[in-house]
């Protein structure tokens, strides 16, 4: 018999409990079935819970909204809170009546709906903190909380925590959502229908942005198989049939519910050649596997897309890093994609020349002035020439590069060059 609810211990549990301690509200915000609720009722388990998941919670919210928070003990947990938006307005007269902290913790799956209620009626009063699926850390019980840097310190530090992660492709393929590690007989393409229809059901069917839906499901699988790929509009459009403004606010939706991300690319007045739109990346793997069509590990690893979705599993998982520190990511993370990268040609007449040369970075984390640009190959061995782009990064005067990273599926730790090191993914 399997066993079941087994909790994986989340590496942003003293995030949670600081933020609570010291404010009046916090509102933890991801994807449907990322362990929100799971979370907050292990951090405390004594703590009152009201669901807003079914129509008869929603109603009684909606309908009566000073009634239902009055009638709540606090402190309270109020789940998938933004499905009764007129419920921020009583919050807020409630904690504004109540000097003391760790009043409510709202949880929430649309991004945009939180957001957008936190500024009306409780700006300054919560503290808003992220939660993705499981990382890599988590599965293998990595007790190493810091965000993924590549400085010497870090390096050494993490050494220390080292923990192989055996059959990469079986989790690439798995994907991160908790319930799929909680019971591992749990049947994948089972799983992941479900997932599809809820989301489905409660997210896409509520909006009233999607007018097609059969349309939109589409989408949602030209969207899968385009994750690692500069986002292009125009190209999904052709794919679903509908105008490139539509797939703009569909977009956005996969956005808002934290079902893709969107890397913002980097440029500045010294890369003036630079492509200027996001790369579009799934958060979960495992998900994008089951729309894009790839049913099986193997099919995942040996097809076409295999290196992307490599990509997009690296890139998730330094995301991560970032996320279960409490740190905001969203200006400190980027890629290139350009024609800045000159080199020199000499023609037949001895004339020497500048052309462009079209170079990309897959990911660049920016901290403290210093740029550190990272290459993400799924080949076993990587050189050198695989981050010849990284020297683009010194037109940017302002700015340092730092240490440059190339992870690849080699299990070794090997210094390429005095700034350049390979590194498999256990260290993320």
């Amino acid at each position: 018999m399997a066993v079941i609810n087994k909790y994986y211990k989340r590496a942003i549990e003293d995030v949670v409990v600081r933020s609570f301690k010291n404010n009046k509200v916090v509102s933890i915000l991801g994807a449907r079935q990322v362990g929100k609720s799971t979370l907050v009722e292990n951090l405390f388990p004594r703590m009152e819970r009201a669901s807003l998941k079914t129509a008869f919670m929603i109603n009684q919210a909606k309908s009566n909204p000073d009634s239902f928070i009055r009638g709540l003990s606090i402190p309270a947990f109020i789940d998938e809170a933004q499905r009764a938006p007129e419920i921020f307005g009583s919050i807020q007269e409630v904690v504004d009546n109540n000097a003391f902290y760790s009043q409510f913790i709202l949880s929430g799956s649309n991004k945009q709906k939180i957001d957008k209620k936190i500024r009306e009626s409780l700006a300054g009063r919560t503290s808003i903190i992220e939660i993705d699926g499981l990382s890599m850390r988590e599965i293998f019980g990595v007790e190493f909380h810091e965000h993924f840097i590549p400085t010497k310190e870090y390096l050494d530090k993490r050494k220390k925590y080292l923990k192989e992660y055996k059959d990469i492709w079986f989790y690439i393929h798995r994907g991160s959502y908790p319930e799929l590690y909680d019971n591992p007989d749990k049947d994948w393409e089972e799983f992941y229908s479900s997932y599809v229809q809820t989301y489905i059901e409660k997210d896409v069917l509520t909006d009233t942005r999607i007018k097609d839906i059969t349309a939109f499901i589409r989408f949602l699988t030209s969207c899968a198989a385009r994750t690692g790929d500069i986002l292009n509009y125009a190209n999904i459009a052709n794919d679903v049939g509908v105008s490139p403004v539509t797939i703009k606010e569909w977009i956005s939706i996969l956005v808002e519910t934290n079902i893709i991300y969107l890397l913002q690319p980097y440029y500045n007045s010294h890369l003036n050649r630079a492509i200027k739109s996001p790369k579009l990346y799934f958060r979960d793997t495992g998900l994008a596997a089951y729309l894009a069509g790839w049913l099986t590990k193997d099919q995942l690893e040996r097809g076409a897309r295999n290196g992307f979705f490599f990509e997009t599993f690296v890139v998730n998982e330094l995301i991560k890093s970032f996320v279960n520190e409490g740190k905001d990511y969203s200006k400190r993370v980027f890629y290139y994609n350009g024609k800045d990268k000159t080199r020199r040609k000499k023609d037949k007449d001895g004339n020497v020349t500048e052309i462009s040369i079209e170079s990309e970075i897959d990911f660049i984390i920016e901290e403290d002035g210093v740029l550190y640009p990272i290459e993400i190959k799924k080949k076993d061995i990587p050189t050198a020439d695989d981050a010849s782009a990284f020297d683009v990064l010194d037109k940017d005067i302002n700015k340092k590069r730092g240490m440059g990273v190339i992870f690849s599926s080699n299990p070794n730790k090997a210094y390429l060059r005095d700034n350049l090191v390979c590194l498999p993914i256990e260290y993320i």
